[in-house]
């Protein structure tokens, strides 16, 4: 594919995962850094995200512990939080994933991390969730 046919499928891909949330991003780069907004789309999504390999929920489970472990990526998380319930994760799945990242990158991060996810279920309407166990 050229640079234009993989940025187009990378964005269908994207419209899939990350819906309204993802366009917002790689919108928020046009007016500096364009080519970012490019590279998000093309490789990111064009290229790793729809790799047969893992389905997309699997992708999203390790996407929320790598943005958990490494902190500072509230916006991110937002984003990703959406994009799992996009592709079938339920919120108990989520807060599951979220506080199992607590054993392996500690409990300011794993609680950033819940904070937001309990931004986006109020957002979404699935407020309370209730935890099994």
């Amino acid at each position: 594919m050229n640079r234009e046919e993989r940025y187009e499928y990378g964005m269908k891909v994207l419209e899939q995962v990350d819906g309204e949330a993802g366009q917002r991003i790689v919108n928020s780069l046009a007016d500096t850094s364009p080519e970012l907004g490019h590279q998000v789309v093309a490789w990111a999504f064009g290229d790793m995200y729809a790799r047969p390999e893992l389905p997309p929920r699997d992708r999203q489970l390790v996407t929320l512990g790598v943005l958990t472990a490494l902190g500072g990526c509230e916006i991110e998380l937002d984003v990703h939080i959406n994009a799992a319930l996009n592709v079938g994760l339920a919120p108990t799945e989520i807060a599951e994933a979220l506080l199992h990242s607590a054993v392996y990158c500690g409990m300011p991060r794993a609680i950033n991390a819940t904070l937001v996810a309990k931004k986006v279920f109020a957002e979404r309407g699935l407020l309370p969730i209730t935890n099994v166990g």
